[in-house]
């Protein structure tokens, strides 16, 4: 079967790499002060914004993988997130650590999407949610890339009267 239409790869690129650079740009623009503080009363410990970010990326990693079976993020991060209990992490992540992820996260984006055939995009993915097509379940996860990072913008913006600039594209699709 052929390779999907290039132009529909750069285009699916762009976008999803504009949702992850503006997600860095909020990542950057924390200050340590708010790193740790709670963006929503209701969920405690589940809303702090170090938290939301770890949560962002490693659904990012998950979802670029394609399953949960045989899924294992890099260290220092764990499967804690599956826990249908909903298990915080051992620890905090600090900026440098999720800062490192969101690169093998845009890394293994990007070549996701230069290796994505028409096959591989029909294909079916099964999570104890549901079940889409792998080429649905990219964009579910770009969409989910850009309302954590909207959230993360938006808290900064009320706590700093400043929020990170909205990238249109990203930055150079060559480079991943």
């Amino acid at each position: 079967m052929p390779d999907m239409d290039v132009m529909w790869k750069e285009i699916l690129w762009r976008q999803f790499g504009a949702a992850m650079d503006m997600f860095e740009n909020a990542l950057r623009e924390c200050s340590p002060e708010l790193w740790g503080k709670r963006m929503w009363v209701q969920y405690a410990d589940f809303s702090e914004f170090w938290y939301v970010a770890y949560h962002t990326l490693f659904w990012v990693d998950l979802y670029l993988f394609g399953t949960d079976e045989g899924f294992q993020p890099p260290a220092p991060f764990t499967l804690g997130e599956l826990d249908p209990a909903g298990v915080l992490p051992p620890r905090k992540y600090n900026q440098d650590e999720l800062l490192a992820y969101l690169e093998h996260c845009r890394q293994e984006c990007r070549t996701t999407i230069e290796a994505l055939t028409d096959e591989r995009a029909r294909q079916v993915c099964n999570f104890p949610w549901g079940e889409l097509c792998f080429a649905e379940l990219l964009i579910d996860n770009m969409r989910h890339v850009q309302e954590h990072g909207a959230q993360l913008r938006m808290f900064l913006g009320q706590q700093t009267e400043f929020s990170p600039r909205w990238v249109a594209q990203s930055k150079d699709p060559d480079s991943g």
